[in-house]
């Protein structure tokens, strides 16, 4: 969903004006895809390919999600298992910098280390993602309703388990044969009566060992050195410094409410004609910064590790070290707040990430050093230009899973266990990153990160995109699908999103053309048409 720049009061009036306009009007498709995310595209793109109207509806003003919004360092794991749709993106994109010749980069040694693959480039620029999903929506004519919201109290409307239609704020009404919850949020799905959860497992509900508490794998992005947590330091009695729990993190491998950390991929270059110096906040308060501060009085320097070069001299810009962009503790609510509480929640993030980009660049608390070297950096002038060049989507890197009969859990990206009926390929790090920050032997720590190799290339389950039968027989989520914390954590990339939705519309229409629910379509036709629409299932289906 996209950054919402406005305060509550206004939120809550321009809801209300939604809500009061009072239109019948009904949008009629095969496939209404809700979500303008890259998975949103790819299942809208596919059905379109398969010969059957498709309608894409979402909040969201820009098409592609993170893809188009700073995330152009691609997570791509294993690159070869990505076909399909997926790959052609990326292909695309390859295609785009190839006409207009502008794949640059600051020395010949950056441009050596990241050479795109003879056929694709996995490392690009927001705004040439973007016109890749809008070229990809033009040439098939597919209408996309933009900035509408889902009625998440009344506006699904069902019969005999199957979804008749869905209602938006603003009262338009999408009424379609099939349906795809393409969010990051999972809305859809929720407000049709799909189960779902929030939060990790504990490691005994799915035989799993890195999901839950995690303290003895979280060793990335923690604190390198003793950092005094309190406000007088060395005194427990003055209170903890902001965004730090004052209880321990739990019992190592239990289950909890938490949820990894978001932030935004900022666009960031050190041109000077192209940069935009980082602006200060309203609502700027240094305290929030003081335990970086302190870190960084330490000695601690290791700021820019992920400041990551994409083409032109910019950067998709990361969480790295103990302290960074990950507002971490501060999104718990996210996944099931309303639109409104989400809307504050995403200019908390804001705040707090400009204000920490601020703070290194000026703030006099921070070594001389440290500010020189930070004010070198700016945002991207050229990018985000309707958003003041701030990314217009906020890094959900998890929200709500569906719970279905089956859950994709670490034992299946393992191996360790058979994956049944393979729709793509995961192949990335089972990668979380951190849930709290809390105090252990008087000094900060850090829990929740997990970067763990699932050992290789890895299927991912049709039965884990479609809910249960009883629940709803003509959905589908390759989003917000059914697995565990820490499974997820490897599938949450942007190829395989792709990929899933691309999956996703492909079983709706093939569910429509047989005339039957999704849960039962028939696999081995089903798995002939993902092959014949280049889809990889297997390693031993790469050429």
């Amino acid at each position: 969903m996209k950054t919402v720049r406005i305060s509550s009061l206004l939120t809550i009036l321009f809801l209300h004006l939604l809500f009061s306009c009072n239109t019948s009007t009904t949008h009629k498709a095969d496939l209404i895809v809700y979500g303008c995310t890259s998975a949103g595209i790819a299942a809208a793109v596919e059905a379109t390919r398969l010969g059957h109207t498709v309608i894409v509806v979402g909040p969201d003003k820009h098409l592609g999600g993170l893809s188009s919004s700073g995330l152009g360092w691609t997570d791509s794991g294993k690159k070869e298992v990505v076909g399909g749709i997926a790959r052609e993106v990326y292909q695309r994109i390859k295609r785009a910098y190839d006409l207009d010749e502008s794949w640059k980069f600051e020395t010949a040694a950056e441009c050596k280390h990241y050479k795109p693959d003879a056929d694709a480039v996995w490392v690009f620029e927001p705004h040439v993602a973007e016109l890749v999903f809008e070229q990809l929506i033009d040439e098939d004519n597919i209408p996309v309703f933009r900035e509408y919201w889902l009625d998440r109290k009344s506006g699904v409307e069902k019969k005999d388990g199957r979804i008749i239609s869905i209602k938006m704020l603003n009262g338009e009404v999408f009424r379609g044969k099939q349906f795809i919850d393409a969010t990051y949020e999972g809305d859809l799905m929720a407000a049709a009566g799909v189960s779902y959860t929030i939060g990790r497992e504990s490691n005994s509900q799915y035989g799993e060992s890195l999901n839950g508490v995690n303290t003895k794998n979280a060793k990335y992005h923690q604190f390198e050195l003793e950092v005094d947590p309190y406000e007088i330091p060395g005194d427990p009695q003055s209170g903890l410094l902001p965004r730090i729990q004052d209880n321990g993190p739990g019992v190592e491998g239990s289950g909890d409410h938490r949820i990894q950390a978001y932030c935004f991929r900022m666009c960031l270059t050190t041109v000077q004609e192209n940069m935009v110096p980082f602006p200060k906040p309203d609502g700027y308060d240094p305290l929030q910064y003081e335990l970086l501060a302190r870190y960084l009085d330490q000695g601690w320097r290791k700021l820019f590790r992920k400041f990551d070069l994409i083409p032109n001299n910019k950067t998709d810009t990361n969480n790295s070290g103990g302290f960074s962009t990950d507002n971490i503790g501060m999104n718990y609510d996210y996944p099931e707040a309303s639109y409104e509480e989400r809307a504050e929640i995403i200019k908390e993030h804001e705040l707090y990430q400009k204000g920490l980009m601020w703070f290194m660049a000026n703030d006099p608390r921070v070594p001389e050093d440290v500010r020189i070297e930070m004010s070198k950096w700016g945002l991207a002038k050229d990018e985000f230009l309707d958003n003041g060049n701030w990314p217009h989507q906020i890094y959900v890197r998890e929200a709500r899973r569906m719970v279905s009969d089956f859950v994709m859990n670490e034992n299946h990206l393992r191996g360790n266990i058979p994956t049944p009926s393979s729709i793509g390929m995961g192949s990335y790090n089972m990668d979380s990153h951190h849930v709290q920050r809390y105090v252990a032997n008087g000094f900060a720590r850090n829990e929740g990160d997990v970067e763990i190799n699932p050992g290789g290339p890895y299927p991912i389950s049709y039965l884990a995109i479609v809910p249960k039968k009883e629940e709803a027989t003509n959905l589908l989520v390759p989003v917000c699908l059914s697995s565990s914390h820490i499974a997820y954590g490897s599938i949450r990339m942007e190829p395989v999103f792709m990929i899933l939705g691309q999956s996703a519309a492909n079983a709706a229409i093939l569910a429509l053309d047989e005339g039957c629910a999704v849960q039962d379509i028939d696999k081995k036709v089903y798995k002939e048409r993902l092959l014949g629409a280049n889809q990889v299932l297997e390693l031993t289906d790469i050429q």
